[in-house]
């Protein structure tokens, strides 16, 4: 048997006082604003709006930002700053990025802005786009370990990420704006920019491991993969594919004609004109990189420039374990039911096999307990589907795709659904049938534990799951002898078949 876990104490949701939270990003190609609900070291984003300015077209001609776009991004702004009045967001974070950066006119624009609304801009250098972009990918995914790059409209940044820090990054003038001259795409001139300037930046040396890509066009790329690789969850954020996978999606990318790409569900027209570009970008960093594996994410720099303004402790929590919390806690009828359960069926999952590794492990317990209660207000006759689907697409950050599978297995075995209920779901084929036999005993211990108790964390430690070669042992104290009933004992059946054990219960 592995050695049990070390118990996970996160700072938890309840403990900090929610905060609302606007990023706005004055990219080259558009301008965004994303107002987050802050609320312990969950970051939701509840409002995201996307103007396309196209403020760095012909920068690298001119030297100056778009005149049109420039005027359709201060509209933008002036809109946005009206918006959050409105909702009476006051901490307002507003940055620029490659474009206004490298204008001339550059500052000139931020100080309009600022005369019409009061938006206090600030002007991100390369090393500070790739620093806080990176911040974004470990805020997402905090055990990222490798390169990330961001790229945008004008630029890429890379970033070494490891061990919840961020290494010296760099900018790179290797955005489509920078390089593509016009139509048609000259795959073979634009090889030969990105060779050139990939490798005078030393940042690429043949390393391996993982690239972290972000960025809306290589999450266009995402999206084109799950058409073609047929993958059953259509989430963005921590998808991953191996290297032979992502060069073959990046050739298939640039030999698709504009109306092939038009048709894939989720990719949008205006990305089809550089996805070619894009796809070139990330054959061509891979083989610089020697990476063996593409994560992308869905987080990048916005995210960072909000953590930069969090408390380090808050930020070193778990983000699963706080964002299942937080989702569950306006139905759970007692705030502390979710952690007192996953204390209480910890000792019986350390002694099965591990679904993922120990580490994992336990924190996919402390997250599923947490969203015992998530089915609460939902109609009974449909509580274990909408679970079950929550869980699936829920906006949470880290946790791998099959991760979400595992937990949405688990709350669906809470709410009563049946195995046979998922076999149409292509979803949980991402779990091998230890993983799903696993969900399956969680959430079965889940539902027993809610069943026993009445979801009243006080009355828990009256009971004792315990677990052995040949069977689920339920101990019931004598002293609540009434409040074990027939029904416990199905479920204590269930829970047991799940594992291939026997069920027993006696009172001590």
């Amino acid at each position: 048997m592995d050695e049990p876990a070390q118990p996970i104490e996160p700072l938890i949701a309840e403990t900090a006082i929610h905060r609302d939270i606007a990023v706005i990003d004055v990219g080259s190609n558009s301008v965004r604003l994303v107002h987050f609900r802050v609320e312990g070291r969950a970051l939701w984003p509840i409002f995201n709006e996307k103007v396309m300015a196209g403020l760095g077209r012909g920068v690298r001609e001119t030297g100056r930002l778009h005149a049109e776009g420039r005027d359709i991004a201060l509209r933008a702004l002036k809109r946005f700053q009206r918006l959050l009045d409105a909702k009476g967001v006051r901490e307002r974070h507003v940055v620029a990025t490659a474009a206004v950066r490298n204008a001339v006119d550059g500052r000139a624009f931020v100080a309009e802005a600022a005369e019409l609304t009061g938006l206090d801009i600030r002007i991100l250098s390369g090393e500070d786009e790739a620093r806080l972009s990176a911040m974004g990918v470990l805020t997402g995914i905090p055990d990222a370990r490798g390169v990330m790059g961001d790229l945008g409209g004008s630029s890429l940044e890379l970033t070494p990420i490891a061990d919840g820090a961020v290494s010296a990054g760099k900018t790179f003038e290797l955005g489509p704006q920078a390089v593509l001259s016009g139509d048609p795409f000259d795959s073979a001139a634009a090889q030969a920019v990105i060779d050139e300037r990939l490798a005078e930046g030393g940042i690429l040396t043949g390393q391996g491991g993982t690239f972290y890509a972000v960025g809306g066009a290589w999450r266009a790329m995402a999206q084109l993969a799950f058409a073609r690789f047929d993958h059953p969850l259509h989430v963005v954020h921590q998808f991953e594919l191996s290297a032979a996978e992502a060069l073959e999606l990046a050739r298939l990318a640039t030999r698709l004609s504009a109306a092939s790409l038009t048709g894939v569900p989720g990719l949008s027209s205006r990305r089809v004109t550089t996805l070619p570009y894009a796809a070139l970008l990330l054959r061509r960093v891979i083989r610089h990189g020697g990476f063996g594996r593409v994560v992308f994410s869905a987080y990048g720099v916005r995210e960072g420039v909000l953590a930069e303004g969090l408390p380090p402790d808050l930020l070193a929590t778990d983000p699963l374990i706080a964002g299942a919390e937080t989702m569950a806690r306006p139905s759970s009828p007692s705030p502390d039911f979710g952690r007192a359960l996953a204390a209480w069926i910890a000792p019986a999952m350390r002694e099965v096999e591990t679904a993922f590794d120990p580490a994992r492990d336990r924190v996919l317990q402390e997250a599923g307990a947490r969203l015992t209660d998530l089915g609460a207000r939902f109609h009974p006759d449909h509580r274990a589907e909408l679970a079950r689907d929550t869980v699936l697409y829920a906006p949470f950050a880290g946790v791998t795709h099959a991760e979400r599978a595992f937990l949405a297995a688990a709350l669906h075995y809470r709410y009563a659904g049946k195995r046979s209920e998922l076999e149409p779901h292509a979803e949980f084929e991402l779990l091998s049938e230890v993983q799903h036999n696993i969900a399956q005993m969680m959430g079965c211990a889940l539902r027993l534990g809610a069943k026993l108790s009445g979801r009243a964390p006080r009355l828990l430690d009256r009971f004792t799951l315990t677990v052995t070669p040949a069977e689920v042992r339920l101990a019931v104290d004598e002293s609540v002898r009434d409040l074990y009933v027939e029904r416990s004992l199905s479920l204590l059946d269930n829970l047991a078949g799940a594992i291939g054990r026997e069920g027993r219960a006696e009172y001590v």
